[in-house]
This record gives structure tokens, sequence and C-alpha cells, in this order.
């Protein structure tokens, strides 16, 4: 923290998508700066481009290549790198791919180093990124490697909070990934984060089964029966944990309001229907992980691409939490650095 305030990393994602725009409509509101120190990972030419393209003139920055240069009063961006870059936008390419690649990379480290508190990620583009080198499937996969712990996709809106078992796994091998051990793993990692990271003290979550109707008790497929139902049992041992029930009669009846967390066992089961729900205001958190990383729900949107349209709720949804996670957790540390010491009730014999 600098002067009281945490310090916020931003990845500037796909170039030619909507990050620049969201991110730079975030970053001019007033106030932005009393709240928190905004460092994007960027450069002043491309910085300055999308300012002009998207008529934001008044926007102000600092232009930083040392973290001792920082500015406390307006935005910064730290320089990742100084050629001019090709910006095509709405058209992925393995340029914008490239550059993306590098603010990630750099603003992990930073991470890393502890010069920035947390870590807003925009939207990239996965396969062009891989086409300049990036050997992972996604930012949850790159930053579990990189930010020690292990990463739990947990999507949260207000009091709904969405994880899944398993993230960018193909749906034809996803019964693969569905063990007692998995389901309970992930289980026990929301309970975690919704008590370090949310401050519920006894937190209520409900359990999706894998199969249409949880399975119709084994007449639709037996993951519920042979992996889903045992983990529940295990967990419920010292948690207060649900289920499994059937994904499509959970969300249309709104059950989803009677817990503060749900597992849901792939991507798509529990992505599609939180963003029904809460798409402008939606936030993508990366539980388990031994620092903060948050993004916007949604993706690079090229289709409305530079016509100063997009939407910037979800991201600034994003800053803001990722500072108050940092802040709940701070708070749990402080109360959990010095327990008293534990001493037995002996009985008074009369």
């Amino acid at each position: 923290m600098i002067e009281n305030k945490i310090v916020v990393g931003i990845s500037q994602g796909d170039l030619n998508g909507i990050s620049l725009e969201i991110i730079l409509k975030t970053l001019s509101e007033p106030g932005i700066s009393d709240v928190c120190v905004p460092v994007l990972f960027s450069s002043q030419k491309t910085v300055s481009y999308f300012r002009k393209t998207l008529n934001l003139e008044e926007f102000n920055f600092s232009t930083i290549k040392d973290f001792s240069q920082i500015s406390t009063k307006k935005p910064n961006v730290f320089v990742c790198y100084e050629e001019e870059v090709n910006i095509e936008i709405g058209k992925p390419s393995v340029t914008s791919g490239k550059y993306a690649k590098i603010s990630l990379e750099m603003a992990t480290q930073a991470l890393l180093d502890k010069h920035i508190d947390v870590l807003v990620t925009a939207p990239i583009n996965k396969h062009t990124m891989q086409e300049a080198g990036f050997n992972y499937p996604g930012h949850t996969e790159y930053l579990g490697e990189k930010l020690g712990g292990t990463p739990l996709m947990l999507l949260c809106s207000n009091d709904l909070r969405v994880a899944v078992v398993t993230g960018h796994v193909p749906l034809k091998d996803i019964s693969q990934h569905i063990s007692i051990d998995k389901v309970l793993s992930k289980i026990t990692q929301l309970h975690q984060s919704l008590q370090k990271d949310f401050g519920i003290r006894k937190p209520k979550i409900a359990v999706l089964g894998l199969n249409p109707h949880a399975g119709e008790n084994g007449a639709i497929g037996d993951e519920e029966q042979t992996s889903i139902i045992p983990a529940i049992n295990k967990a419920k041992e010292t948690m207060l944990v649900y289920g499994p029930y059937s994904a499509d009669g959970f969300f249309g009846n709104h059950t989803h309001t009677q817990f503060d967390g749900v597992l849901a066992m792939y991507h798509d089961q529990g992505l599609i229907p939180f963003k029904a729900l809460a798409f402008n205001s939606g936030v993508n958190y990366t539980a388990g992980l031994n620092f903060i990383r948050t993004s916007p729900d949604h993706g690079t949107a090229y289709e409305i691409a530079g016509k100063n349209i997009a939407d910037e709720s979800s991201f600034k949804e994003a800053i803001y939490l990722a500072m108050d996670i940092y802040k709940k957790r701070n708070l749990n540390e402080e109360i959990s650095a010095n327990p008293l010491a534990f001493s037995p009730i002996k009985k008074e014999r009369g």
C-alpha cells in the first residue's frame, strides 16, 4: 500500500478488443485515484492512441518506468514496451496476443515483487496469445503456476458466487475430472475463500450434479453416486454443504439465493446462468491463490470494439472487489495472528 491506498495493477489485455476502452473509461472516473493507486501495464503511445480514439482527451496519467516514480494523484502507466504497435480494432492478431502476453507477464512479476497489491486483468484472446508463445489455456492456469496455491474460478456478483470444479476442459473430458477427492477439494477451497475473502463465518454451499436431473438416482449417469454425493457427505462433517442439485431447476427456481456459494461441475454449467443473471456486474475472481486477481466476466468483444459503446461496469467492479478482498484478507490475518491459547474447561468439584 502507498499512503494507505491499495496499489491496483492492471494488465492491458487484447489491444484489438474492448480492453483499453473499459480500462480508460474506468480510470477516467473522478475520484478513482482517491480510493486506490492504479498502475496500467502498457505504454505511453498505446494509451495516448486510445485516449484520442475514445475522445478522452481530459484523461491524465503519469508515465513511469520505475515504481519509485509512482503517482498517487492520478493513474499510472508503467511502460512495458517503447515501440509503436500496429493496432487493428476488432481483429484478432498475433501482434495483439504478443503485447497482451508482455503486459500480463510484467504485471504478474510486479505482483510477485510486491510493487502492486492486487492484479486486475483485462480480457485476452487465448488463441492469439498462444500463437505468440503463451503456453497456457488461460489466465487462471498461468496465474495458478506463477502465484502459488491452487486456483479456483469463482464468479461473483453481489451475493451470487459460482465456482467450478473443472475450468477450461473440453466437454467430452469433464467426467474424467470428477472424483471424490477433486469435488471435495473444490468444496473446501470455496468454503475457505468465502470465509477468508468474503468474511462469511459459516458459509452455506450448494453443489450441482453433473448429469441432467442430477443423475436421476443413477438412471442418467453415475457420477453423482460414485463421486459427488460421497464428496458432499464427507464435506458435511465440517461444513454446511447441500446437494447435488439439478442445475436447471436450481437456477430456474432461484434456489441460488439461499446459498453463499454454488459449486458447478464444469465451466458452462456455472457461467451460463451466472452471466444471464449478472452479466454487467459480474467479476471473475481466482480464489485459492497466494495473491489476489480479478477480471471482468466478459471477453474481448471484437464486434463492438472501437465504437465507444463498451460497458465498463464489470471491469470497475473487478477493481473494487479486488480491493475489498485485499482488505478482508488483511483483517483475517490480523484476527488470526495471535489467537488465545486453548485451555480445556475443567469441571469444578463440589
